[in-house]
């Protein structure tokens, strides 16, 4: 006699959800990727003008 381990998920549903889990993960990763390189875009753009009229000192 063979014994049977309950499986929490059926194997159908089980690959599914590994599906899910992977593009849920890869659009994060392009999400984070994306907002990366604006903030590198937005922080180069902003210190390479000099400001216009130094402040004044006593």
């Amino acid at each position: 006699m063979t014994k049977k381990t309950p499986s929490s998920l059926p194997k159908s549903l089980g690959g599914k959800a590994a599906m899910a889990g992977a593009a849920i993960g890869s659009a994060a990763i392009a999400a984070a990727l994306l907002y990366a390189s604006k903030q590198r875009e937005k922080k180069e753009n902003g210190s390479k003008s000099p400001p216009v009229n130094p402040p004044e000192t006593d």
